[in-house]
């Protein structure tokens, strides 16, 4: 079990909603008092003073509790050893990504998911890089599911240094919701990608067909409600990441003249 003990209000209140938001069990003591049996590990503040005699509680323990000081700017981190220590530091973190039209984002310390996201592709590697910023060793797995999407994230994701990158086959990853559920399938799909084992990647070289590019023309008809299709070129920058959908438009727009 993990226990809170600082007298930073701050941290105190960051550390115990994070906790909350993963589901953790977990208690709160102050710093002085005993700690309660059963405590494996121990979030404290650089500035909290624990003394030996802290660290003692009612009944035997095998050893002592672990202490984690936590950085008031960077209680993630600080939750995130805590986690891999009550795991025995087995858990390595591991990224899915499902590479559909809203991507979703998992984040997994071992087989545990510590945090989920459904975004804008344009804000996935931004995303990924904030999540990593202080992991070592990580893994990120994207989805083969739509090839054009997958190549832009792998080939965006070759940018960050220090991030081994997998491919993984995402057949059968996105699972069917039941009744009254609404949403949420891509992030579950971003799960399964996650725990499946892909092949390394360092890039990937996607020539669109002929049927992709004609979607992106319907796509961009669509997202300006008839008004305009954007032509074959301004489909392949799309298609290669260069552009999003709604900047192609405006290119066309302003190459007939017809303003912003």
């Amino acid at each position: 079990m993990i226990v809170v003990a600082t007298e930073d209000f701050e941290l105190y209140h960051e550390a115990v909603s994070a906790l909350r938001d993963r589901g953790t069990t977990f208690t709160t003591v102050q710093p002085g008092e005993p700690l309660p049996e059963g405590t494996t590990v121990v979030l404290t503040g650089p500035d909290d003073d624990l003394s030996p005699v802290d660290l003692a509680g009612p009944g035997d323990r095998p050893s002592p509790p672990e202490i984690v000081r936590v950085d008031p700017g960077n209680v993630r981190r600080g939750i995130e050893e805590a986690l891999s220590i009550l795991r025995g530091g087995a858990g390595r973190t591991v990224i899915g990504i499902d590479s559909g039209p809203r991507p979703g984002v998992a984040v997994l310390s071992g087989k545990t998911v510590t945090a989920a996201f459904s975004v804008p592709i344009d804000e996935v590697v931004d995303l990924v890089a904030d999540e990593l910023s202080d992991v070592a060793d990580p893994l990120v797995r994207v989805g083969d599911g739509d090839r054009l999407k997958s190549a832009r994230i792998v080939n965006e994701l070759a940018e960050l240094e220090g991030v081994e990158v997998e491919l993984v086959d995402e057949t059968g990853t996105t699972p069917a919701l039941g009744a009254g559920a609404r949403g949420g399938s891509d992030v579950l799909a971003a799960v399964n990608i996650a725990l499946r084992p892909g092949e390394p990647v360092s890039g990937r070289e996607i020539e669109p067909t002929p049927g992709e590019l004609e979607r992106i023309k319907t796509t961009s008809r669509e997202r300006s409600a008839g008004d305009r299709t954007i032509d074959e070129e301004l489909a392949r920058r799309v298609a290669d990441g260069e552009l999003t959908i709604d900047e192609a438009l405006q290119l066309h727009r302003e190459r007939d003249g017809s303003g912003p």
